[in-house]
């Protein structure tokens, strides 16, 4: 099992927390933030990483470097994205189409989660593609809000309408068998439009939702957060400090 970690974007909504660094590698509780991922899946046996890069991608690379140095059984490569700051990130996941040869799980770089939850997605059925999912009383505008019918993914994206919505993607995939090849050619299509590069990927899991068995599987019970404002960061601290 190989892990992609999307780790490109600056996190603009943070500034000026990111105006040196990623946001992937803000500090939560004494440790990097995508040292915490790595750490999560490390915990559960995997050992490859691949982290696609873009702003002050030379910082990143040696911080990943110190990580793998400390670390021997691991391997830890990045991929860098040339078009970061004009793209989104649909144009990262297309860039690493071809380290999508074979079983690989996908992650946001900003994710702060615990192993339980890496347990929770491995141990899923097994299926093309797994989405993580999390259950809310409410949903707000910025939530990648999915429909489902029964455990399977028919739509998702944050413009859903609210009343048929039945829970939030939270930015970890499980891509299996022929999954990975599929997912490639829908990011390639997509790519292909004009419009691509100003796509998120969640669009291509709704593309690929049309013709291929996309399953998810529930994280609820686990203490995660995504980090895009201010506010999540301290939520992040707060939580890491009870950890």
């Amino acid at each position: 099992m190989k892990v992609l970690i999307l780790g490109a974007g600056q996190g603009k909504r943070l500034l000026p927390l990111t105006e040196e660094i990623p946001k992937a590698l803000l500090d939560v509780g004494g440790r990097r933030l995508i040292e915490r991922q790595i750490d999560a899946f490390a915990a559960c046996g995997v050992a490859e990483f691949v982290v696609l890069t873009g702003y002050r991608a030379d910082v990143m690379d040696d911080v990943l470097g110190q990580v793998e140095a400390r670390n021997p059984g691991l391997s830890i490569r990045t991929l860098y994205n040339p078009f970061y700051a004009v793209a989104d990130n649909l144009a990262s996941c297309w860039m690493a189409r071809h380290e999508m040869d074979g079983d690989f799980i996908q992650v946001n770089g900003d994710n702060l989660f615990r192993a339980g939850m890496v347990e929770d997605l491995l141990a899923a059925p097994r299926a093309p593609v797994t989405a993580a999912i999390a259950h809310k009383d409410e949903y707000d505008n910025d939530d990648m809000k999915v429909m489902l019918d029964g455990d399977r993914l028919t739509e998702i994206g944050k413009t859903l309408p609210l009343e048929a919505v039945n829970a939030e993607a939270v930015g970890i995939y499980r891509f299996c068998d022929e999954g990975p090849a599929r997912y490639a050619e829908v990011l390639h299509k997509a790519m292909l439009d004009p419009g691509g590069l100003r796509q998120w990927f969640p669009s291509a899991i709704g593309m690929l939702a049309k013709t291929t068995d996309v399953r998810v599987c529930s994280i609820d019970g686990n203490e995660w957060c995504e980090v895009d404002f201010p506010v999540d960061l301290q939520e992040a601290r707060l939580l890491v400090s009870k950890w």
